[in-house]
């Protein structure tokens, strides 16, 4: 009985890799196959290499947009939109007008925040705060238009500080309504105090 081996032919492209997943393999096909993923490999390295901006995409992640203003100056950027509403006493209509206790009122109730509706209601309330540390949002307390009489007569919301403090209100005077008026020497005769009103942990 003769025996015939049957030899195994086994093509073998030395020095032809593909990698796939960091393990080499060595894979016995033509050599035109060969080129023609070399070729295809190339292209794709030369495409990834491309900077993102190249690409039209910026790399930088999205990040949705977060409202990060404070609660004052929403509040005063509300109030600012009252400018040039009437002065009407007894008012916290802004469709006929304010007087100073009411223009207040209707800004901090806009924002769900109880105030009392008199200015005189303010004496007792809120944090007292030296002038010099006041911030834009703080109340600001005068006089009534006798300065003489050291009560609280009249109110408004600090909208500046540094080199001047300017408060908006809605004044009976000349501008006749809300305006933002600057602390003048006319207004320090008339100051009472500044309040930190707004609530604990949203200014």
């Amino acid at each position: 009985m003769v025996r015939t081996k049957m030899k195994k032919t086994r093509r073998i492209i030395k020095n032809k890799y593909i990698y796939s997943s960091g393990v080499q393999k060595i894979i016995s096909v033509r050599p035109a196959i060969i080129l023609m993923l070399n070729t295809l490999l190339l292209s794709c390295v030369l495409s990834c290499s491309q900077g993102p901006k190249e690409r039209g995409i910026d790399s930088t992640f999205i990040v949705a947009p977060v409202d990060t203003t404070t609660l004052p100056v929403r509040l005063l950027s509300f109030a600012k939109t009252l400018k040039g509403t009437p002065y009407k006493y007894g008012s916290t209509n802004p469709d006929v007008g304010f007087d100073c206790s009411g223009f207040i009122t209707y800004v901090f109730n806009h924002f769900r925040i109880d105030v009392p509706r008199s200015s005189a209601g303010f004496t007792n309330e809120g944090v007292p705060v030296p002038l010099t540390d006041a911030q834009p949002g703080d109340l600001i307390l005068f006089t009534g238009t006798d300065s003489t009489v050291r009560t609280v007569g009249h109110m408004g919301i600090i909208t500046q500080v540094g080199d001047s403090v300017v408060f908006i209100h809605s004044t009976s005077g000349k501008a006749y309504g809300v305006t933002e008026t600057t602390l003048d020497k006319y207004y320090m005769g008339r100051f009472v105090k500044v309040i930190r009103y707004l609530p604990e942990g949203r200014i």
